[in-house]
C-alpha cells in the first residue's frame, strides 16, 4: 500500500512538489506518525518571496472595498468547511472537535470580518495646512512582503491573526506554520486563492532552519512570529541585519491574582478554566496563581478538585474520561515532566503531575503549591495545564509578585473591590490585564506584550496599524508656472 503523499507548499496560487527532505507528522493522542510534510530549504523559500514580491506590486493598487470583499468571503468559505479543517487540526494537535467547531473557527471567522472592516477604515492625522502655504496629508502604505511565522499551539487561528491584517492592509504573506501542524495553513493559504490574487497568500513548510532562511532574506519588509521568547530574539538578531520591521507576540507566564474579597468558587473556575483550556498550551493562560492568605486553602482545595475531575481522578463523576487534550509533542512533554521532576523538596503536588497513559503525550492537569519566586517552574513558561500556587499577604506584595518574572503579556485580577481593581490594573506590566476573568479575547481590542512577550500587538486597529508605514506628503500651495 501506497503511503501518502506529503503535503507540499502553496505559492502562487498552487501546491508545489516537494524537492528536498520531510518530517513526520504525528497524531499527539497516540503518538503514531500518520503522513509527512515537505521541508523547504533555499530555492524554495527565495521562490515563495519572490512569487509574493511580484503579486504585491499589483495587490497594494487594490482598494480597501476589494480586500473587504475578499476577506468577508474567506470568512464565509471558512465556516462552510469548518468540518473539514477541525478534522485536519484535531488530527495534528489533539484538540477535541467541540474545541474547533464551537470555539476556534468561529472566532477565526469574526476575525476575518473584523479586518475585512478595519481595511476600510486607516486611522491617521487629518489633512491639513501646517505650514504656512503649504498643505500635508498622512498616508497608510502597506509595507510589502510580510514574513509570518506561526505556533502549533492553534494553527489556524495563529494564520488568520496574521494574514487577516496583512491583506487588509494591502501586503502580500509568505507564512510558514510551525513544523508539527502545517495542514490547516495551507488549507487556509487555498481557500484564499478562491478569493485574492495568486501569490498574495503563500505558504512554505518546514523546520527551524527554513524559519532562518525566511527571516535572513532581503524580500521581507517585515518579519511576524508568534513563538517562544528564545525564538523572538534570534527573529530579532537577524531582522537587524536588514532593519526589518519586526513583530513579536512571544511567551507568557499569566499570573492570577486572588484577594480575600473575591469570590473564590468563581475564581477558581476562571481560573482552572483558563489554566486548563487546550491542555494549558497557550501564552495568556492562568497558570501562576497567587493567593491572598486568608483564602489560600479554599481556592487550593477548589482548583484541586476541578483538576482532579478533569483526570477521571478523586472528585470525577465515576467512568469519567480525562478532558483535557495531550501536549504537542513528545519533546513538549518530556520538558514539563523534566520541571515536575525538578520541583524542590518544599513542593507539594495536590492532584496530577504525572503522564496519563502509555501512547500519546497526556499529561494529568496539576495543581502544586508550597512555591517559591525564584523557582524554575514558577519563573518558566510551563505551556502544560499545570497551576502554581503561592501566598501573599498584602497587595503590594501580590502585585510585586505578578511582575517579578520576565513575561509581560496578559495577568488577571480577582476581588471585589472597585478601587483594588483601578490600583492594581494601573501596576501589573501586562499588556492585557483581566478583572473577574481570564482569557477572554474579542476582535476589536488589541492583543499583545511587554517585556520578554514581545512587541506589536494582534487584532483590533492596533493590528492592522503594525502592517502598515506612514507617509507624510506636503505640497506648496502656491501655483508655479
Amino acid at each position: 500500500m501506497n503511503s501518502p503523499r506529503p503535503l507540499t507548499n502553496f505559492v502562487g496560487g498552487r501546491r508545489c512538489e516537494p524537492t528536498g527532505s520531510v518530517l513526520a507528522l504525528t497524531d499527539p493522542r497516540t503518538g503514531v506518525a500518520f503522513g509527512h510534510a515537505a521541508v523547504s530549504g533555499p530555492d524554495e523559500v527565495d521562490h515563495a518571496l519572490r512569487t509574493a514580491e511580484a503579486a504585491f506590486r499589483g495587490f497594494r493598487r487594490t482598494t480597501p472595498a476589494e480586500r473587504q470583499t475578499a476577506l468577508l468571503c474567506l470568512a464565509d468559505a471558512l465556516e462552510d468547511g469548518a468540518e473539514e479543517f477541525a478534522e485536519a487540526e484535531c488530527r495534528e494537535t489533539g484538540k477535541s472537535r467541540h474545541q474547533m467547531l464551537q470555539d476556534e473557527i468561529p472566532q477565526c471567522a469574526d476575525q476575518l470580518r473584523f479586518f475585512a472592516g478595519a481595511a476600510r477604515l486607516p486611522e491617521g492625522a487629518a489633512s491639513g495646512e501646517y505650514a504656512p502655504g503649504h498643505s500635508s496629508l498622512v498616508r497608510r502604505e502597506p509595507v510589502g512582503v510580510c514574513a509570518q511565522i506561526t505556533p502549533w499551539n492553534y494553527p489556524l487561528m495563529m494564520a488568520v491573526w496574521k494574514i487577516a491584517p496583512a491583506v487588509a492592509a494591502g501586503n502580500t504573506t509568505v507564512v510558514k506554520p510551525a513544523e508539527t501542524t502545517p495542514t490547516t495553513t495551507v488549507m487556509l493559504a487555498e481557500l484564499a486563492n478562491r478569493f485574492l490574487p495568486p501569490g498574495v497568500v503563500n505558504v512554505v513548510l518546514g523546520d527551524r532552519e527554513t524559519g532562518r532562511l525566511l527571516i535572513g532574506h532581503p524580500i521581507p519588509a517585515l518579519v511576524s512570529l508568534t513563538g517562544s521568547t528564545r525564538a523572538g530574539v534570534e527573529v530579532a538578531r537577524a531582522a537587524a541585519d536588514d532593519l526589518k520591521l519586526t513583530h513579536l507576540e512571544l511567551g507568557g507566564n499569566a499570573p492570577a491574582l486572588v484577594f480575600e474579597d473575591a469570590d473564590v468558587q468563581a475564581a477558581a473556575e476562571g481560573i482552572a478554566a483558563a489554566g486548563f483550556y487546550n491542555a494549558g498550551q497557550d501564552c495568556t493562560a492562568a497558570t501562576r496563581v497567587l493567593v491572598q492568605a486568608g483564602v489560600r486553602e479554599a481556592l487550593v482545595k477548589a482548583l484541586t478538585g476541578t483538576a482532579a475531575a478533569l483526570t477521571g481522578g478523586p472528585g470525577a463523576a465515576p467512568g469519567a474520561e480525562p478532558d483535557v487534550g495531550p501536549l504537542n509533542s513528545a519533546a513538549q512533554l518530556g520538558r514539563v515532566l523534566g520541571l515536575l521532576a525538578r520541583l524542590p523538596d518544599r513542593a507539594f503536588v495536590h492532584t496530577g503531575g504525572h503522564r496519563v497513559g502509555d501512547c500519546g503525550y497526556h499529561l494529568a492537569p496539576t495543581v502544586v503549591s508550597g512555591l517559591r519566586q525564584e523557582d524554575e517552574i514558577v519563573q518558566e513558561e510551563i505551556f502544560a495545564p499545570v497551576l502554581t500556587v503561592q501566598e501573599f499577604t498584602t497587595e503590594a506584595e501580590g502585585v510585586r509578585l505578578a511582575n517579578d518574572q520576565p513575561y509581560g503579556l496578559a495577568a488577571s485580577v480577582w476581588t471585589s473591590d472597585h478601587s483594588r481593581v483601578l490600583r492594581t490594573t494601573a501596576e501589573l506590566e501586562f499588556g492585557a490585564v483581566w478583572v473577574n476573568t481570564h482569557g477572554v479575547l474579542t476582535a476589536e481590542m488589541p492583543h499583545g506584550g511587554f517585556k520578554h512577550s514581545g512587541h506589536g500587538k494582534d487584532l483590533s486597529a492596533y493590528g492592522l496599524a503594525d502592517y502598515t508605514r506612514v507617509k507624510h506628503v506636503m505640497s506648496s500651495l502656491t501655483d508655479r508656472a
